[in-house]
């Protein structure tokens, strides 16, 4: 195996990614990699991002254990990663950030940006505010309507939310009236892309600046328990928590890494969202990846509870770690989710976003069946204050 996972000058894992766009876009794809690589290399930049991390974003996060989850489950440590107290509740905020700076030294005033959750959307939002820039996010009507606290919250900041009445009203169809958004507006927009997924260098950008989720996170559990994890679980819809978390870790063999997907009502039922745990590689939005479609080769419909994980593809490292066995996969079930969130809120006092819901019940299975010596980190990814309404609903009211 590789002692690291990045692209090749193609821009691929392996297999995976690549640059299947419109001629329209690969000038500004090209130019996209170049200023990405002058601005990596650029201590000043650097330096500049580290201190918003520090000051506007509140990093380095906590590490907390949790100890009453894990004393109420039995077996391993369960320890999480809480990116829910970054600011505007979400890991969101460090890409959205770090991509708002590269957009301003490139020029660029109109940003434009996709949204399931709305948790990317108020990451940009924000980062669009605090750096002077214009701000458009696009979202499909079902997501307008399951996730409004966060609409909200970015027409409050002055961002433009477009709504996306097209396919099944989701994130996939948001990211669509993006690209043709960018598309006619190539030469004074800058498109925010909020996952790993997406055509090269995109992938790469937004794990990049994610990574520095496991990168405190090896600080952090070397420091208080002086070893390394024995696993790190997250939960993948396009996957920047998840590879922010598990990048980092990459070369150590030991630790071993869970995606969590979404199984919604069900891996047979058809309804849900689980493209490594039952797609097929294929294209979608400029790269190649595990997708979920049809027997015509045509993307289907996903559902999920949660809007963030509703997406029919998956970034393209985590389909070379698929491939790889570097990392597996299992999906976790709406009402599967739902039981993690409850016992999260009933042991900790902390109520998760619906997405790393998902991954707290996984986490909180596996640690069953582990010695009480073994660590678990979770990535919480995000808080839980968008998906009150829809639990209420889901759960009537049965708290």
């Amino acid at each position: 195996m590789p002692t690291r996972a990045n692209p090749d000058s193609r821009g691929y894992f392996g297999q995976y990614g690549g640059k299947f766009i419109p001629e329209t876009l690969m000038s500004a794809l090209d130019k996209l990699e170049s200023a990405y690589a002058e601005a990596r290399a650029d201590t000043d930049f650097q330096q500049q991002f580290k201190r918003l991390c520090r000051k506007y974003i509140g990093r380095p996060t906590p590490l907390y254990p949790a100890q009453q989850l894990s004393a109420e489950i039995g077996g391993a440590a369960i320890l999480l990663k809480r990116e829910d107290l970054a600011h505007t509740g979400a890991h969101k905020i460090n890409n959205a950030v770090g991509q708002g700076l590269l957009a301003k030294r490139m020029g660029k005033k109109r940003i434009i940006a996709e949204t399931g959750a709305g948790q990317h959307g108020v990451a940009a939002a924000s980062a669009c505010a605090m750096l002077g820039l214009e701000c458009i996010a696009y979202m499909g009507e079902e997501d307008i309507r399951r996730q409004a606290p966060n609409v909200h919250r970015m027409k409050l900041m002055g961002t433009e939310v477009r709504p996306v009445s097209s396919g099944s009203r989701t994130l996939k169809d948001a990211i669509n009236e993006a690209i043709r958004d960018w598309v006619s507006n190539v030469r004074n927009t800058y498109y925010l892309l909020g996952s790993v997924v997406g055509p090269h260098p995109y992938p790469m950008i937004v794990r990049d600046f994610q990574a520095i989720i496991g990168q405190e996170t090896r600080e952090q559990v070397l420091a208080a328990y002086h070893r390394l994890p024995d696993y790190l679980v997250a939960c993948v819809g396009g996957g920047s928590n998840s590879i922010g978390l598990f990048h980092p870790f990459f070369s150590d063999k030991q630790v071993k890494f869970i995606g969590v997907e979404a199984a919604g009502r069900g891996l047979e039922t058809g309804q849900h969202a689980a493209p490594l745990t039952s797609g097929e590689p294929g294209v979608l939005h400029g790269a190649r990846s595990y997708l979920l479609t049809d027997d015509h080769g045509q993307i289907r419909e996903t559902h999920s509870i949660s809007a963030g994980l509703d997406y029919p593809g998956v970034g393209p490292e985590h389909s070379y770690y698929k491939d790889t066995e570097r990392a597996s996969y299992v999906a976790v079930t709406d009402n599967q989710a739902l039981e993690g969130f409850r016992l999260l809120c009933h042991t900790e006092g902390i109520v998760p976003a619906l997405e790393p819901a998902h991954a707290i019940y996984h986490a909180a299975r596996l640690a069953t069946d582990l010695p009480a010596d073994r660590l678990i980190v979770v990535n919480l990814s995000g808080r839980g204050d968008k998906d009150l309404e829809t639990v209420i609903k889901e759960a009537g009211m049965k708290l």
